[in-house]
């Protein structure tokens, strides 16, 4: 008695399977389905412990820099309103960081490591997005003085 697989087609040649004829090393050529590789891995996401001080430090920074321009805190709300806007840039680079590394990127831009070029316009909107903002912030702590 065997305890491996049994060739049925060199046992009885005259019957057929549904695949066709078996070789003795497997089915035909001509019936082989092509390969398709399938990613097993997860995708990469950002992890709570990687989200939870970013976005502590972007809330702190953010409540740092609105309270004193709110409220006028006289001399020293200027100075504590621009640790608060230095403390949200801190955070939202640190953001933009994390999930770079995982594999994100700004609509616009291309994936690392691919050969595609930027697209120079969504970039230079993202430029007067930021010029605008900072200089709004700017404008706002000058005026506290």
């Amino acid at each position: 008695m065997e305890a491996g697989p049994r060739n049925t087609d060199q046992d009885a040649p005259d019957t057929q399977h549904e695949a066709g004829l078996l070789s003795p090393d497997g089915p035909d050529e001509h019936d082989v389905t092509p390969e398709v590789e399938v990613e097993l891995r997860p995708a990469p996401r950002l992890r709570i412990w990687q989200l939870a001080p970013i976005v502590m430090l972007a809330a702190v920074g953010s409540l740092m820099f609105a309270f004193p321009l709110a409220f006028e805190f006289g001399d020293g709300g200027a100075v504590v309103a621009m640790l608060g806007l230095l403390i949200s840039c801190c955070a939202a680079g640190w953001g933009m960081m994390a999930a770079r590394r995982v594999g994100h990127t700004w609509p616009g831009l291309p994936p690392r490591g691919s050969n595609e070029r930027p697209d120079w316009w969504v970039i230079g909107l993202y430029v007067a997005v930021c010029t605008g903002l900072v200089a709004l912030a700017v404008w706002r702590v000058a005026r506290l003085r």
